[in-house]
């Protein structure tokens, strides 16, 4: 393009002016100047001394400076010398303008860096094309030093967006190996997958090491090739340089790299490393990756180490994860062991209360023997008080163990009826009042007049009662106090049973419901029992969907027992007191085939029943039983269930088979007392069911209650559920 069409398209943009100084102290001449660059088109400025020339200088860039030499104050020697020493203006084009200009000013004005002299007056044309020079190349100048920084930016640009999208490709990749490494919990499954984002994006090969502190065994596993091939190896597969880069980048806690040499001569290669993956200041393992891919680049580097971070979260959690997996089968079999310990100590508790019941039987029994033949005698009736009452006590005790036992198995079960609680506390009263007089309690208590309604089985809420006096009577010295209370609050039924006894300590209060807890005993266990009484009433309670509570002073002052019950109402009436049992009347002419294996119990239960005038013929199994019931033709068949052999529910059932005892009285006497029990013996024939020990009297009021009741062979009803 030519010079005149470019100045032309510069000067014709406002843009793109450039400024002329006019330095002279002379106006006119300033005048004549400014008229001859006017049509330069430029921004033209004019001043009259050096010191404003230099102002001038500071505020903006000039393409020319026109400088008079002659001038008073400064003259332009002197002002060129100081614009020499302003950066901006270093190199700018000076022009001095003198009517008078030997070598000698010449020679100096050049050393000040002068481009040229131009003699005054000025010749127009001249000043004008020589500005015009300067000019142009100032516009060119600024023109190329934009196209610079424009470049210059272009470039700045293009590395920010390359940085930026490797930024982005970084996060991306990050995010996803954080995707990835938290997507299992396996440790296995995670560094195959750890070694999949290694390979080959980052380098050729990847080797991975995670010790186990738990084990003490070393994970190894290596990765290579084109599709991906990963294996579980031992440490004894490792190169010696692997290994050992590996074990420094462990222990020194940071990355070591391995120099490689290149299949060029004399060359080097991409190195290998050794990273270490760490929580913390906790080394978890190493990643050694063979060659490092980029491995000039700094943003590789730190994708590396961030990788390796993620994973030794990833492995940590992994870790974390199988530890509490292993602590949790830990605890499983544990809780297992407890609970089968807990099974058989129920089974047992089951099983001893069954066995304890067979001996129970014919000493109670004989008791009854003795107390009916043997001649009046102090000592002898004594003897026999105290063993009586030493039979029920063992009895009493027999009977918690299974109701314990039964209630943890879950084979106990409530038969609930619409009661008024006020019958139950008598009940209770009448059960513990032996207990209690025995000690010489003052007892006092005190029920609602109105009845006090709910739904839940009578004879199980008696014994929780009856148990919470018994334990009032049993911690209490002679003569101590003992109270009763029924109240009703807010829908709940309120037992209170409080004494002024022994007290129960602070240590032993939060653990008193627990089974065979009685706290510290003294050597002479005066208090005897088995510590089951209290767990009982817990669990009999919670069966009604009730809560029982314990409060105490602490040791000597007494304790206090609060059953809570929910209720249906409390009706104002007049108190029901229950009747008294009907005396018993002697039955006599009765046929009576005893059957029991044990033969203390089937002689002992004999020897009462000819007492009571009945003729009693025993048998020791089923089919002794079966040969002697045709022959004896038995009007009442008493029937041990746990029999050798033929179980007495089988013996029942053919019993019923037979003509002689088809229309039979059929007592089932046992020591399994559910209700699952009662009707599989209903369903074998059985008109009545025993627990033992069996009372002799209530055995021989059985028998006469189905003699004087109307019964029917083919339609016999069964009401004799003792």
């Amino acid at each position: 393009m030519p010079l005149n069409s470019t100045f032309a398209e510069l000067a014709n943009d406002p843009g793109e002016r450039s400024d002329i100084l006019i330095v002279d102290d002379m106006p006119e001449k300033l005048l004549v100047f400014e008229t001859v660059l006017e049509e330069l088109g430029q921004n033209i400025v004019s001043v009259r001394s050096g010191s404003a020339a230099l102002r001038e200088i500071l505020r903006r860039e000039f393409a020319v400076i026109l400088l008079d030499v002659n001038m008073p104050d400064i003259d332009g020697f002197e002002t060129a010398s100081l614009i020499r020493r302003y950066k901006r203006s270093a190199h700018t084009p000076i022009i001095f303008i003198t009517s008078y200009a030997d070598d000698v000013q010449t020679v100096r004005g050049y050393e000040l860096g002068a481009v040229d002299y131009i003699l005054s007056p000025v010749v127009p044309e001249v000043l004008r094309s020589k500005v015009k020079v300067f000019v142009e190349l100032h516009l060119m100048q600024r023109r190329l030093r934009a196209q610079a920084d424009e470049r210059v930016a272009l470039a700045t640009a293009e590395a920010a967006r390359a940085a930026a999208e490797d930024a982005t490709q970084r996060s991306s990749f990050l995010s996803h190996a954080s995707s990835v490494l938290g997507g299992s919990l396996d440790l296995e499954v995670g560094a195959r997958q750890f070694i999949d984002l290694v390979v080959p994006r980052l380098a050729d090969r990847a080797t991975l090491v995670l010790p186990d502190d738990r084990d003490e065994h070393t994970r190894v596993f290596r990765g290579e090739g084109q599709p991906l091939v990963v294996t579980a190896c031992d440490t004894a597969a490792l190169a010696a340089d692997e290994h050992d880069a590996m074990a420094r980048a462990m222990a020194e806690r940071r990355i070591v790299q391995v120099a490689r040499e290149s299949a060029r001569p004399g060359g080097w290669g991409p190195p290998a490393a050794a990273l270490p993956l760490m929580i913390g200041q906790r080394v978890l393992g190493a990643l050694w990756i063979d060659p490092v891919r980029q491995a000039a680049s700094a943003l590789h580097w730190g994708t590396l180490e961030d990788l390796v971070e993620r994973a030794a979260i990833a492995f940590e959690n992994a870790r974390l994860y199988r530890s509490l997996q292993v602590e949790i089968e830990d605890r499983r079999a544990a809780e297992a062991k407890l609970q089968e310990a807990s099974q058989r100590k129920d089974e047992f508790l089951a099983m001893l209360s069954h066995e304890l019941r067979n001996p129970l039987a014919p000493i109670r029994n004989a008791l009854e023997v003795i107390r009916r033949v043997a001649p009046p005698d102090p000592k002898l009736s004594w003897a026999t008080d105290v063993t009586g009452r030493q039979v029920n006590h063992l009895t009493r005790l027999v009977e918690e163990l299974l109701d314990v036992a039964r209630i943890s198995q879950g084979k106990i079960s409530l038969r609930t009826e619409l009661l008024d609680l006020r019958t139950v506390i008598a009940m209770a009263l009448e059960t513990a009042r032996p207990a209690l007089e025995a000690r010489a309690h003052r007892v006092s208590h005190h029920v609602p007049d109105g009845a006090v309604w709910l739904r839940g089985d009578p004879a199980r809420l008696a014994q929780v009662v009856s148990n919470l006096l018994h334990n009032a009577a049993k911690y209490t010295e002679n003569g101590g106090e003992v109270g009763l209370s029924l109240e009703v609050a807010d829908g709940l039924a309120v037992i209170t049973v409080t004494d002024t006894g022994v007290g129960i300590d602070p240590e032993l209060l939060p653990n008193i419901f627990d089974l065979f807890e009685q706290g510290k005993r003294s050597l002479d266990r005066s208090q005897g029992g088995l510590g089951v009484g209290l767990t009982l009433v817990q669990r009999l309670v919670h069966l009604h969907k009730g809560e029982v509570t314990v409060a105490s002073g602490g040791v000597g002052h007494g304790s206090q027992f609060r059953v809570l019950l929910p209720c249906l109402s409390e009706v104002p009436n007049s108190p029901v007191h229950p009747e008294p049992p009907a005396a018993l009347r002697p039955v006599t002419g009765c046929r009576v085939l005893v059957v029991d294996d044990n033969r203390d119990a089937a002689s002992t239960t004999a020897m009462c029943l000819e007492i009571a005038g009945h003729e009693v013929k025993t048998a020791f199994d089923g089919l002794q039983a079966l040969a002697s019931a045709p022959v004896y033709a038995p009007e009442v068949v008493v029937l041990d269930i746990g029999l050798p052999g033929m179980n007495g529910y089988e013996l029942a059932t053919r019993l019923r088979q037979l003509p002689e005892t088809a229309g039979a009285l059929m007592i089932a006497v046992t020591g399994y007392g559910q209700e699952v029990e009662r009707q599989r013996a209903f369903d074998a024939g059985f008109d009545a069911h025993l627990i033992k020990p069996a009372e002799p009297v209530k055995l021989t009021e059985l028998i006469a209650r189905w003699r004087d009741a109307p019964h029917d062979t083919a339609h016999r009803a069964r009401p004799f559920t003792a």
